[in-house]
């Protein structure tokens, strides 16, 4: 799990309380006792943060509501600085009553509006530079990461209506033949296709959040901002590729997807499901010696992992026998099924389970985010590329042009493009043609750095545990288990993405 940097005699910031943000970012700073704030400032509690420059002046500082504070919150879905936002946030009258109500020139500047456009809070700022969030960004980000806004978006009882239907659907969905399944989840797609957050198949909400709170942390510092970068030894995204094997067939099929890797030279992970098919040790030896890694993909891939507490707690000591024979690290739910409070509990190292968005899926929805982050200790690789079976199956495009489209979004906000591919599809000749396409122009970057699911996970673990601090020459060095990969940033999280990639025709 991520820890505050408090580390050090130096640092860029200090606060009053962790500051999730900069948790994420590893951005060095000191949280403890703030000198007064003075009479012009917010008022400082337990419902309100403040960080400001190291050695700044009193009052002169970002202040937040705290997630800890939920009286007089307003809940749901808003927009700031034309990107939506998820969580809560705290109206204006609130503010003024129980935040500044001795301070004395701040004034509301830009809005955040609910899905009308009507205004229901702001942020505040003052003559000195000051600032005042009516959110906590900590918060927004695990509104989205957990993907809880659905809750705020449809409310509680819808949530769990939602959750026993995909549980009756995998509970009848051995008796119905494939080609009704697939007629059912293509009818289907033209309702979930219209669904209008998380946007598909692009959602900036995190990465828009992030550039403007670096923006405003920017100005409040009067320099840019030190972070950790987010991938090692200066490599600006990551290309992370990985395989869901269903069945017997598709496992016997994998060369169809291998072969293109090889001739670029990369590698991939292949998840397999634990008791529905045997599994050759020595094709398995194979893919290892080859440099590839092995992951689990449920108990029978029967959609019942993780439909009850007592289901999970009864399958997890197989699947976890299957970690061990296969010397396993990381898990993929079937068909993603993910409940955020559970997937630590499934005892991996790593889980890539989440979407970043996709409305296809029967579980639909998404984090809403192309890097990776940490659920407690587990780490969370989303899959950031849509899925074969969605394009090539339910939607039927004629070849993988939304891939690349996409990969360049990706590649320009300095993410992390994270591939699912099934073999079990690969005997569509679009499948394997689109997928070394993809291979092809992702390996000609030489800024990519190729890693498996297991090298991203610890790599983010290292960095999670890593500091920045003075180097004595007025700059900074990386500290910590990523000192000699890590590289340190200034300011910003990457240049401007392109423009979002076409939708599908009739989304």
């Amino acid at each position: 799990m991520t820890a505050p940097m408090t580390a050090g005699a130096d640092v860029a910031f200090q606060a009053s309380a962790r500051f999730a943000f900069f948790d994420y970012f590893r951005v060095p700073y000191r949280v403890g006792v703030m000198p007064p704030t003075g009479r012009s400032a917010p008022r400082v509690g337990s419902m309100l943060g403040e960080l400001r420059p190291a050695g700044g002046p009193a009052g002169r500082g970002l202040f937040w509501v705290r997630s800890a504070s939920r009286r007089a919150t307003r809940a749901g879905l808003f927009e700031l600085a034309g990107f939506p936002i998820a969580g809560r946030v705290v109206p204006d009258d609130v503010v003024r009553r129980e935040l500044l109500p001795d301070a004395t020139g701040w004034r509301r500047a830009e809005p955040v509006c609910d899905p009308a456009r009507r205004p229901v809070a702001s942020v505040w700022r003052d003559e000195t530079g000051g600032v005042l969030l009516p959110f906590d960004p900590g918060e927004l980000m695990t509104t989205l990461w957990s993907e809880r806004y659905r809750e705020l978006l449809t409310g509680p009882a819808t949530a769990v209506v939602r959750r026993l239907a995909l549980r009756g659907y995998y509970l009848v969905r051995p008796a119905l033949p494939r080609p009704v399944q697939l007629r059912l989840r293509r009818a289907f797609t033209a309702v979930q296709g219209r669904a209008t957050f998380p946007r598909w198949p692009v959602e900036d909400a995190l990465h828009d959040l992030y550039g403007w709170l670096f923006a405003e942390l920017d100005r409040l510092a009067g320099t840019p901002v030190p972070w950790l970068d987010l991938w090692p030894n200066g490599r600006s995204w990551a290309l992370v590729l990985t395989h869901d094997v269903e069945t017997a067939a598709g496992w016997q099929s994998r060369l169809l997807l291998r072969d293109p890797e090889r001739e670029f030279g990369l590698r991939s992970s292949w998840n397999l499901v634990a008791e529905r098919y045997q599994v050759d040790d020595a094709m398995l030896r194979e893919l290892r010696q080859e440099g590839c890694e092995i992951g689990v993909h449920g108990l029978r891939h029967d959609g019942r992992d993780l439909g009850s507490r007592r289901l999970l707690r009864r399958r997890g000591p197989a699947m976890q026998a299957a970690a061990r024979r296969w010397d396993a690290v990381g898990f993929r739910s079937p068909a993603t099924h993910r409940r955020w409070e559970w997937m630590p509990q499934l005892g991996f190292e790593y889980d890539s389970s989440s979407p970043d968005t996709d409305p296809y899926e029967p579980q639909p929805g998404g984090c809403c985010s192309v890097l990776p982050f940490h659920n407690t200790d587990l780490v969370e690789l989303p899959i950031t590329l849509p899925q074969d079976h969605t394009l090539f199956i339910l939607l039927d495009q004629p070849d993988g042009a939304l891939w690349l489209e996409k990969l360049a979004r990706i590649r320009a906000m300095g993410g992390m493009a994270l591939v699912l591919t099934h073999p079990d599809y690969a005997g569509d000749p679009r499948v394997p043609a689109a997928y070394r396409s993809l291979l092809a122009e992702a390996a000609a970057d030489p800024e990519v750095w190729p890693a498996l699911p297991r090298e991203v996970a610890d790599w983010w673990r290292r960095r999670a545990a890593s500091d920045l601090r003075p180097d004595g020459l007025g700059g900074w060095l990386v500290a910590g288990p990523a000192a000699g990969t890590g590289r340190v940033r200034l300011g910003g999280t990457g240049p401007t993405p392109p423009a979002t990639p076409t939708a599908v025709a009739g989304q």
